[in-house]
């Protein structure tokens, strides 16, 4: 039996995320069903992780098991024959039989963008938002991010306990033209959180809330040196002191790390 890789790119405007749902289109499902009808076989395409409804991704990464003799090059060209104008196969490749595309990922790096003047072009692509924004306080309210820290005040939905813990590898914010630009690369992200971060940081970009209570919903001192409370969910942890979420539309899933 193969393990087939598949590199994806998606526009996730008209989708509910990737997983398959009771209702309304998925990636997950038009993926399966198009390797389905391919290979004539129960094909389940498993994603280095689900993204929401509305976001988008240039470097989704899949896999599944076949039987096919068909070439991994024909069924790229293939695929993108069956599939919809919204999802892509990029690359397809036999990977290594203990290959899997979330539990061998090291790490994930979305790129979120926000346009500070009208684009009709690219409205699936971006979050419009005119008001006057302080780059310097948002580049120093993300430094706080990397390291190995507590997310929970980031997530909207609540894991198993002691779950919370990611390692942000490295985040920046830059400017290009009439868009403000975020990336963040970490080893996993909790629900929602690349989109809550983006929504804290425009309230430090707008004078809301200062850069340095990022260190307070991570729980630590601004040397990062003091833990949270002993209860170990404090206020500094709670969700409801994190700014909103940020609209999907301006989040892409940009590539996904593995080892040689």
């Amino acid at each position: 039996r193969r393990n087939i890789r598949l590199d994806l790119e998606y526009d996730g405007t008209d989708f509910v995320g990737w997983q398959v749902q009771p209702h309304g289109r998925s990636v997950q499902g038009e993926i399966t069903r198009a390797l389905e009808r391919l290979l004539r076989d129960r094909i389940v395409p498993v994603a280095s992780g689900r993204t929401d409804s509305g976001t988008h991704a240039v470097g989704q990464v899949a896999h599944f098991h076949t039987e096919s003799l068909h070439s991994a090059a024909k069924i790229r060209r293939a695929l993108n024959g069956i599939l919809p104008p919204d999802i892509a196969v990029t690359a397809a490749a036999d990977v290594e039989a203990d290959f899997h595309a979330r539990y061998s990922a090291l790490s994930k790096c979305y790129r979120y963008r926000i346009a500070t003047a009208k684009s009709a072009v690219q409205r699936r692509q971006v979050w419009h938002f005119y008001r006057p924004l302080d780059l310097d306080a948002m580049r120093l309210g993300a430094s706080a991010l990397v390291g190995k820290h507590e997310f929970g005040a980031f997530c909207n939905h609540r894991p198993m306990p002691d779950s919370f813990t990611c390692n942000v590898l490295g985040c920046c914010w830059r400017q290009q033209g009439e868009e403000l630009i975020f990336e963040i690369e970490a080893n996993r992200f909790l629900r929602h959180m690349v989109r809550i971060i983006v929504g804290t940081l425009v309230e430090v970009g707008t004078g809301r809330r200062p850069a340095r209570d990022i260190y307070r919903l991570l729980g630590v001192s601004e040397e990062g040196l003091l833990p949270r409370g002993e209860s170990g969910s404090g206020p500094a942890m709670d969700r409801k002191d994190a700014g909103p979420p940020a609209p999907a539309r301006g989040l892409c899933l940009l590539r996904v790390a593995y080892g040689s």
